[in-house]
């Protein structure tokens, strides 16, 4: 659950005010609005990514403003993927286990989870360099998912990606996020893809945030 009460943000200049929404548990929730109008600097801000200036942000009925980015419980799927070219698929997928002292046992049962969750199972002895953009993104999504976290955050994860691979993701993550329970909150520019994914609409428009369910 996402719950933003009067939120206020600010990063450097620009400044988002007076922005109240609430995306229940469980819901798949798409953020849109013009180039500009500030999608990335609210899902950073409620990643802890960028400070809140005045508000209240409930990330599953706790206060999250004061927490720090690890203590939310949130995946973040970055645009770009950000992976690291030296580390196998494997080894991304491993990451947030391992700096959470998980036992050797508990993350390869969860890496098997994660590879036929996600269709990664041929690939995780390779690294990015030889991987589609499809790929790459599909190993982002795993290393979001991997410590099981309530909140998923995707900042326009599918945006780069041909109609083909395109299309392929937008049915994964619709049943990735069915399956797991997960609460999604998804930026993107596009209205076809925000359809076939939203069960809630978010949009920014003019410094405020409309919401509406999907028809």
């Amino acid at each position: 659950m996402i719950q933003a009460d009067r939120l206020c943000i600010q990063a450097g200049g620009f400044h988002l005010t007076d922005l109240s929404f609430h995306v229940p548990q469980g819901a798949y929730c798409v953020l849109m609005g013009r180039t500009g109008s500030g999608k990335t600097t609210l899902l950073e801000s409620i990643c802890g990514l960028k400070p809140i200036a005045g508000g209240r942000l409930l990330l599953d009925d706790r206060d999250a403003c004061k927490l720090k980015p690890a203590a939310r419980g949130i995946g973040l799927v970055p645009q770009d993927g950000a992976l690291f070219y030296t580390m196998t698929v494997r080894q991304h997928l491993e990451f947030a286990l391992r700096i959470r002292r998980w036992n050797k046992a508990d993350i390869a049962r969860r890496i098997g989870e994660l590879a036929e969750l996600i269709e990664l199972e041929p690939l995780l002895d390779r690294r990015p360099r030889g991987l589609s953009g499809g790929e790459r993104q599909r190993v982002a999504l795993g290393r979001a998912l991997a410590f099981r976290p309530r909140i998923l955050c995707m900042d326009e994860p599918i945006s780069a990606l041909d109609d083909e691979s395109r299309n392929h993701l937008v049915g994964l993550l619709k049943r990735v996020q069915q399956d797991t329970g997960v609460t999604a909150l998804h930026v993107t520019h596009n209205r076809q893809e925000a359809d076939q994914l939203a069960d809630l609409h978010l949009q920014i428009v003019d410094g405020r945030v409309e919401q509406s369910q999907h028809a």
